[in-house]
């Protein structure tokens, strides 16, 4: 389990698992998700919301995992722009270290 801040000041916070991440990288949420400035602001969370909306009402099968990914993370009443760029740096050090959570996985 992770703790993301999801403010500057630090008194809010936000926790993630990482089936959430997971999910993440299994529908490449984040992939074109900022543009070439790299700032993460209101728009672009609104933008991630509208894509994870689009993805739940085109699938057929169960897509428990985002509707988990947005009842706990997404949708937060924490969750800001501040809190989606905490995310986006937990998820590429997260990604950038895969031997731990496939083995986390495995057990």
């Amino acid at each position: 389990m992770h703790t993301l801040q999801a403010n500057p000041s630090g008194t809010r916070s936000i926790e993630v698992c990482d089936e959430h991440l997971e999910t993440i990288r299994r529908y490449a949420l984040f992939n074109n998700l900022v543009d070439s400035t790299g700032i993460i602001n209101e728009p672009v969370l609104d933008k991630l919301k509208l894509n994870i909306r689009s993805l739940i009402a085109s699938q057929a099968e169960d897509s428990k995992d985002l509707l988990d990914l947005c009842i706990d993370v997404i949708y937060h009443r924490n969750m800001k722009a501040f809190g989606l760029q905490q995310l986006v740096k937990l998820y590429e050090e997260w990604a950038s270290t895969p031997s731990l959570h496939t083995e986390e996985n495995a057990e």
